[in-house]
């Protein structure tokens, strides 16, 4: 990948310094062998490490003082405990409150288990979930810590926007001729190929950080590979802070949850894949961008999603099942109809970030299909809107009305790996985007 030097000077015409800016990045990368996230078909845990994974953080200050954290990574997903605990301890260290912390996962199916996400996916031994509690405390930790040194690296620096589009995403729900939808190739399928880039210079013009995004799932690497990595997303954050020395790259997984990388399976497709996306990334910053301007406003609200009618005769039929992870989640909800609490909705987390009238963050928890990003930019079409999934907490898939009506893996399957009592209501997608602008308006956008 081509390297960007004194470019940059020229670019910035060294503008003054709006912002205050800080990075950091902490290694996440397990000690020796753990069980592995992403695929149930998957038997041990890992076997070495194929390219380390970290924490990543940007923090940035507009001139009034107000702190905002974007925090990136390299895992499948955090569940809300980790989340709420992180918030919690920077609140008490740093003085943030809960919308200046954004957390995102890069949903690398080449990580750690993060305990207790997707604990139904696996039957494990209590060795291996001691394992990975101790795991999830070292993430938790380090989250902070990266936290706390990205504030205490906070200098000045401009901060700009733009946008390229990588092609390797592909919708991944095939329709076959008995009406199924079933895991393949579907080209006809919708797609969002944007990859936003926000640029970070310090005052003489040199890059400090990138942040950037794309739309797919991190599953270039399938089932049979056991060595730890961020897959296509890790191998696009590492080109870019080889390419741009002392750089930190952020990462951001926006709404991928029903497309995958094409092609896939294999390490060489990753690597493509992730020089693919570093590739565009640098040409984004090698052109003119959009100066973000400030203040920044940030929104954090919880909404209720609830799920479609279930009874414990339903998880009753289920301990018979051939599935072991569907007898694990049958065995899960009688419990908590044993104690008289069945599970029948979820909190679900919606933030908002906006850069004055420069750059809006859309953060969407769970496994957000691609149609919700769609509809939030024509819904806000005078933003420069990044819609991001895998956000603050990643409990299930999210889909949107449409794919509940379809059916399939992001509909229904896929709650038997989250411990998730079954598909939605039929109203989630008009809940979700009422506190998806109810949280926008509260950010100022539309005004």
């Amino acid at each position: 990948m081509r390297r960007v030097g004194l470019l940059f000077v020229l670019a910035a015409t060294l503008c003054a310094a709006d912002f205050r800016a800080g990075v950091a990045r902490v290694d996440i990368t397990p000690d020796g062998p753990i069980w592995m996230s992403g695929y149930a078909s998957r038997k041990h845990p890992s076997e070495g490490v194929l390219k380390p994974i970290y924490v990543r953080a940007l923090a940035i200050e507009d001139p009034a003082g107000y702190r905002q954290v974007i925090v990136g990574l390299d895992l499948i997903g955090i569940p809300r405990t980790m989340a709420d605990e992180v918030c919690a301890r920077a609140a008490k260290q740093y003085d943030l409150d809960r919308p200046q912390i954004l957390l995102n996962a890069s949903h690398t199916h080449t990580g750690p288990v993060v305990w207790p996400n997707l604990s139904t996916m696996y039957g494990l031994e209590p060795d291996q979930v001691a394992r990975l509690e101790r795991y999830s405390r070292r993430v938790t930790d380090s989250i902070v810590t990266a936290i706390g040194a990205a504030l205490g690296d906070l200098a000045p620096a401009t901060l700009a926007v733009g946008q390229g589009e990588a092609g390797f995403a592909i919708n991944r729900r095939e329709f076959r001729k008995s009406g199924k939808v079933d895991f393949g190739v579907n080209p006809k399928g919708p797609v969002d190929h944007s990859v936003p880039v926000v640029r970070v210079l310090d005052p003489t013009g040199k890059l400090r950080a990138v942040l950037f995004g794309y739309a797919c799932h991190n599953t270039t690497l399938t089932g049979q590979h056991y060595r730890i990595s961020g897959d296509y997303a890790g191998y696009a954050e590492e080109e870019l802070e080889a390419a741009y020395p002392d750089v930190v790259a952020v990462f951001m997984q926006l709404c991928g949850a029903d497309q995958n990388p094409y092609p896939r399976g294999e390490i060489e497709n990753a690597e493509s894949h992730g020089a693919e996306l570093a590739a565009v990334v640098a040409h984004v910053l090698d052109n003119k961008l959009t100066p973000i301007t400030g203040p920044i406003r940030s929104v954090f609200q919880l909404v209720d999603l609830e799920f479609r009618y279930h009874t414990r005769e339903q998880f009753e039929a289920e301990l018979d099942a051939e599935n072991p992870s569907q007898v694990r989640r049958a065995k899960k909800m009688l419990a908590a109809y044993d104690a008289r609490h069945p599970v029948r909705s979820i909190a679900y987390p919606v933030q908002v970030v906006r850069f004055g009238d420069s750059l809006t963050v859309l953060a969407l928890g769970g496994e957000v299909v691609v149609d919700y990003d769609l509809r939030a930019k024509r819904e806000f079409p005078h933003e420069r809107l990044v819609v991001a999934g895998y956000s603050n907490d990643v409990m299930c898939y999210i889909p949107s009305l449409r794919i509940l009506r379809e059916g399939g893996y992001e509909a229904e399957d896929s709650m038997i790996y989250y411990g998730q009592p079954g598909p939605f209501a039929k109203d989630v997608e008009e809940r979700i985007f009422k506190a998806i602008h109810q949280a926008m308006k509260r950010a100022g956008a539309g005004r």
